[in-house]
């Protein structure tokens, strides 16, 4: 099961990498468009070359429109791709300062515990994202620029949740068991191992 898990986890973050990847080209060409846009209806070349600076703003060389729209939606779903490898791997931000300190048994029930928290996190968040897609699905809300539906961009973002909070729950489950058995079945940095 660690196996499926783990390429589940590996499929959403390659999903969420390719999705910033692309956020990352839209936003640059959007902002070289706004700067050759500013450059084209600059006075210096108003007067230099005004008929191919005009035939420039014709053809729309500018930002990209609603572009942040976009990005706001894809980066929403980028974390939540994100979040199941980080849980598989344990690769999330930690203190260890104090906790290298404790005896074995101490830390393996403080990361029990952390599991737990977070796997009960993560349902609540994909739960209340169903909850908001519900209701933008409802009422039809759009986006102000491009006019797309908002229920896409929580569409997208509660297919990472979900695929985050079972993720969540499967590594609660193995550390509850590491914890009972005193074995490790899905140690630190596993992708490493599988």
């Amino acid at each position: 099961m660690t196996k499926v898990m783990m390429k589940l986890a590996r499929f959403m973050a390659i999903l969420g990498g390719i999705v910033l990847t692309l956020l990352i080209l839209l936003t640059c060409v959007s902002i070289l468009g706004r700067l050759l846009n500013g450059v084209f209806h600059s006075s210096l070349l108003q007067d230099i070359a005004p008929g191919f600076s005009n035939w420039m703003i014709e053809l729309g060389v500018g930002p990209v429109n609603g572009d942040f729209e976009v990005v706001e939606a894809g980066v929403a779903f980028a974390i939540f791709a994100f979040i199941p490898i980080c849980q598989m791997t344990a690769g999330h931000a930690s203190v260890d300062i104090f906790t290298n300190m404790f005896p074995k048994s101490v830390n393996r029930f403080l990361r029990m515990v952390i599991e737990i928290v977070f796997a009960a996190v993560l349902v609540l968040i994909a739960w209340r994202l169903f909850e908001g897609l519900q209701s933008k699905m409802r009422y039809g809300e759009t986006t102000f620029l491009l006019q797309f539906p908002i229920w896409w961009a929580y569409l997208a973002s509660l297919i990472g949740a979900i695929t985050a909070a079972l993720v969540g729950c499967y590594m609660a489950g193995i550390r509850i068991l590491e914890f009972f058995t005193r074995r490790i079945y899905v140690s630190e940095g596993a992708e490493a191992e599988l």
